[in-house]
C-alpha cells in the first residue's frame, strides 16, 4: 500500500487537475500521513492551485500566437 514519494508527487499533481482516481487519492492520503515532506509539498501545491485560480490565468489562442510571431519576425 505504501507508495514512493515520486509516485505521491505524481498523484498530488493529478489530484490538482482532478484526474486522480478514488484509489489514488486514498493511497496519497495514507502516504501523506507517513511522509511529512510530501505532506508539505501537497499543502504548497494546493496553495499554488488556489492562487492560479484566483489569478484567472488565460492562454493565448493559436491565432494570437501566430500574430505575435509574425510581428516579432517583422521587427528583426
Amino acid at each position: 500500500m505504501m507508495i514512493s514519494c515520486e509516485k505521491a508527487a505524481n498523484i498530488c499533481d493529478k489530484v490538482q487537475y482532478e484526474e486522480a482516481s478514488a484509489w489514488e487519492k486514498i493511497k496519497l492520503k495514507f502516504h501523506l500521513l507517513m511522509c511529512k515532506t510530501c505532506a508539505n509539498h501537497s499543502v504548497k501545491n494546493k496553495k499554488l492551485t488556489s492562487l492560479c485560480n484566483q489569478a484567472r490565468l488565460a492562454v493565448l489562442s493559436e491565432e494570437d500566437k501566430k500574430k505575435m510571431k509574425d510581428t516579432c519576425s517583422k521587427v528583426k
